[in-house]
């Protein structure tokens, strides 16, 4: 997770998350998005929030291996033209190798902010994203849906590949709109024994309803490692190196094909700078992942 937001963070900061990232062989490395850093925003993301697109545009250009994407990109935010073209260029620049998280947000603030009904985030994302996956595979696309409209519109340049979509969010709403759309499920602050025993189980049987294959799993870990161990209602990723080791081998064997690993603490009070960051996850390397 690179840390695109509070103080310190700087280009140089942000070209130093996607080089650590690359030199230490991690094989992805995605950015959040804000567009607007209202009081909800702030409590828990302070400004300067440097935008994913402009930043993950330059960073493509800085690296040759890892991935890149978003976690997530806030779709009810932009018009999904502009997304889609968006996205699509940085594939192209990256040569094939962004990935685009998507998701519905929650900041009431933000949304008002921007002029976008709170209530209609979720029917909004759905539209977006079907307009968003089509602008990727067709030259033209036309749209007629509650919220936006157009006919024949040029949609080039196409994406070296289809960015895969990996839909972030838990809720119902957010796990059928994986098995609608996804190429990944991508959820946040799991617990082990509700991911086994309901999480998975709803992907299942919604990629069933919609009669699509079930998508990858690829959860965001939020990485706090402890001296001692915590408690079973713990997190995923939290504890000491063998249960976040643990955690990992779980996840495996449950099918998932990425893991990304989150260190920020959760508020402006507890921001780190990135180097120390970076020695957390120096540590998960060579005592959990092994390289």
């Amino acid at each position: 997770m690179i840390v695109n937001f509070g103080d310190g963070t700087d280009p140089s900061t942000l070209l130093g998350w996607a080089r650590y990232a690359e030199d230490r062989g991690f094989g992805f490395a995605m950015t959040s998005d804000h567009v607007a850093v209202t009081p909800d925003v702030a409590e828990q993301y302070e400004a300067p929030f440097y935008d994913p697109f402009a930043t993950l545009a330059w960073l493509a250009g800085q690296t040759s291996r890892i991935e890149l994407g978003t976690t997530v990109t806030v779709l009810p935010y932009r018009h999904p033209l502009l997304t889609a073209r968006m996205a699509a260029n940085i594939d192209r620049f990256s040569g094939g190798r962004l990935i685009m998280g998507v998701g519905v947000s929650w900041p009431r603030q933000e949304f008002a902010a921007l002029g976008v009904p709170f209530a209609e985030r979720g029917a909004i994302t759905d539209e977006y994203l079907d307009i968003v996956i089509r602008a990727w595979r067709e030259e033209k696309i036309s749209a007629h849906g509650r919220y936006v409209s157009f006919d024949d519109v040029a949609t080039g340049p196409l994406p070296v590949r289809p960015p895969p979509v990996w839909v972030g969010g838990a809720s119902p709403a957010a796990i059928r709109r994986a098995a609608r759309f996804g190429d990944a499920w991508h959820p946040l602050n799991l617990r082990l024994d509700w991911l086994r025993e309901k999480g998975l189980p709803a992907l299942r049987a919604a990629a069933e309803a919609a009669g699509r294959p079930v998508p990858d799993f690829a959860p965001r870990l939020p990485l706090r490692i402890t001296d001692s161990a915590l408690g079973e209602d713990r997190l995923l990723g939290q504890g000491t190196l063998d249960q976040i080791r643990s955690d990992i081998e779980a996840l495996d064997g449950l099918g998932a094909t990425h893991v990304l690993f989150d260190t920020y603490p959760g508020s402006p009070a507890e921001f780190r700078p990135p180097a120390q960051e970076q020695r957390i996850l120096d540590l998960l390397a060579e005592r959990v992942l092994g390289f």
